[in-house]
């Protein structure tokens, strides 16, 4: 399956700025240090905005949940870079005492050393969501073409082992580049990246983790944790664990849903 792919404006002016710095350096001459100069300005903003996770420029991008899963007063709970055999267990035991549902954006090598663990997230009622096969930090370099590879080994992976084919993408780190939406248009799927982040990968302090997801708070947005990667706690613990539980406490007081992408969009 795939779907529509739509040049974004920002890759269509990118396209007519380079052909225009082409047939102006031929019509004359003279001009090639400014045609030049455009040209490197323009590469450097579409760089950075593949450096940025929540950046629309370079194709759709959800970043928080529409205005009907807002107005239920639900929120979307991502943990990303499993599965971890000793710690998404867990974490599957404290969303199922909350009540809550979460999206695990899951790595397919990782999914591949533990299928019984995936199948058992979507047996919680929870969904399996693509997060490339080899979690690469180089994955924002990558070509078209081992893009495409990275991305559909993982979603036949997931696929394979769950039942349910993933239908949200999202890349190590966030980090991107102009080649990804028509890979994601040719698989059928969403980029999703996130309105709240902890840095829950590099600090292990559960209140510092908590702070930055908690604060401003409110319906439509979609939090991000990591049951993979976690940091330890200063007493050896991962993060998520710690603070997994106040969080839920507080979406509880707040008379907030954690939901998966899928149930907020439908």
């Amino acid at each position: 399956m795939s779907r529509p792919w739509t040049v974004p404006p920002a890759i269509k002016a990118s396209a007519l700025l380079h052909a225009g710095a082409a047939l102006g350096t031929v019509a004359v001459p003279a001009v090639w240090p400014w045609a030049l100069g455009a040209v490197a300005l323009n590469h450097a903003v579409i760089t950075v905005a593949g450096l940025l996770p929540r950046s629309s420029l370079l194709g759709p991008n959800l970043t928080r949940l529409p205005a009907h899963s807002q107005a239920r007063r639900e929120l979307a709970l991502t943990i990303d870079d499993g599965p971890d055999p000793e710690v998404t267990p867990r974490v599957l035991d404290l969303l199922d005492a909350a009540g809550a549902q979460a999206s695990f954006f899951c790595i397919g090598w990782r999914a591949r050393a533990h299928p019984a663990l995936c199948r058992e997230i979507v047996a919680r009622g929870h969904r399996v969501e693509n997060h490339g096969d080899s979690h690469s930090n180089a994955f924002s370099l990558f070509g078209p073409r081992r893009m495409r590879t990275d991305v559909a080994a993982a979603q036949a992976t997931l696929s394979d082992i769950t039942g349910q084919a993933p239908l949200f993408f999202r890349p190590t780190a966030g980090l991107r580049n102009p080649f990804l939406e028509p890979v994601l248009a040719g698989l059928d799927l969403q980029l999703a990246a996130w309105t709240r982040r902890p840095y829950d990968t590099r600090d292990g302090r559960p209140q510092q983790v908590l702070q930055r997801l908690i604060r401003g708070l409110g319906p439509g947005d979609i939090l991000l944790m990591h049951d993979g990667h976690a940091a330890l706690t200063p007493d050896g613990q991962p993060v998520i664990l710690a603070t997994l539980p106040l969080l839920l406490d507080r979406l509880k007081a707040e008379s907030l849903r954690a939901v998966t992408l899928q149930q907020a969009l439908a």
